[in-house]
């Protein structure tokens, strides 16, 4: 076997393992590889005896990492990213505009607002390719797994380049409906009176509006997600008052915000890309176009 094919080769196990890793089981590991179920048994079984070590505990419930599985899954994972990477980079020449690039972005961020950006920008390079990695967390720039990130905090790493687009306001919004209803409070205690929107568990969302004087608990919502789209789409359907970009709130008509004077948190937004991409002319368009829709979006949420 040559060493090129040995490679890719370990490469497939490797794969096999990540996708178990995530998925918890072979079956869900098969489907998300569209490979069959023993393929993939047998790659974590090659991978076990080639490594010399026990990757997953067996159970009827299905397969859980040991220590030592757990500890290789983050080298896996920088494999994958700079796999991927690498791909990216060969999708097209550095001075086209043309090619992959991968963006990643909050979830809200993703799913509302960068779309009618990236749509438009497509539309003057029909040769980009987006992949969007929805995440609330902020992946690593540095090891290559997005090529831009949509940032809510100012990135502190040296070889980041980042644009400032400016502030993303939240507030507090309902169905005008939900307000005829329930009355539109004036102040904080008054809105505690409403069906309120918000966490299931008690995570920094929650910690936020406790600290802005609204103190409330998981138990106090009279609907419960800790996902944020899932909790747009319960104040846009009327399900009670909520939190949420002002500029999303006011692309719908029966949205209203209420306390705009007593309750606005105010997320400073940035587009982060490595310093080695900015002179690769596909991340350039991409970079500047964010940078454009971002900033008249974020104008946006300080109109009222």
């Amino acid at each position: 076997m040559s060493n090129d094919l040995s490679a890719a080769v370990d490469w497939e196990r490797h794969r096999a393992f990540l996708a178990v890793i995530d998925t918890g089981s072979l079956s869900a590991a098969a489907r998300a590889l569209g490979a069959a179920q023993p393929t993939v048994r047998r790659r974590i079984e090659d991978l076990e005896a080639q490594l010399g070590v026990a990757l997953f505990t067996r159970s009827p419930s299905g397969l859980t990492p040991t220590s030592v599985g757990t500890a290789l899954a983050r080298h896996a994972r920088a494999m994958a990213s700079a796999a991927a990477a690498l791909a990216r980079a060969a999708s097209a020449e550095a001075e086209a505009a043309a090619g992959v690039v991968r963006i990643t972005a909050s979830e809200v961020v993703g799913m509302e607002v960068l779309p009618p950006i990236l749509a438009a920008l497509r539309q003057d390079h029909p040769g980009l390719i987006f992949e969007l990695a929805l995440t609330n967390r902020n992946e690593d720039l540095l090891r290559r797994e997005a090529d831009i990130a949509v940032r809510m905090v100012r990135p502190t790493q040296e070889a980041l380049v980042a644009r400032r687009v400016g502030v993303i306001t939240l507030g507090m919004h309902a169905h005008k409906r939900v307000l005829d209803a329930w009355g539109r409070p004036a102040t904080l205690d008054e809105a505690r009176r409403l069906p309120l929107i918000g966490y299931e568990t008690d995570t920094a969302g929650v910690r936020t509006v406790r600290a802005m004087g609204l103190g409330l608990k998981p138990e106090d919502f009279a609907f419960r997600s800790d996902n944020d789209l899932a909790q747009l789409a319960a104040i846009r359907a009327g399900l009670g008052l909520g939190i949420c970009q002002v500029g999303l709130a006011l692309r719908d008509p029966m949205l209203e915000r209420v306390l705009a004077d007593s309750f606005a948190y105010d997320l400073e937004t940035f587009v982060v890309a490595h310093e080695d991409l900015k002179d690769v002319r596909r991340v350039r368009l991409v970079f500047d176009a964010l940078v454009e829709g971002l900033t008249a979006y974020a104008r946006s949420t300080n109109t009222v």
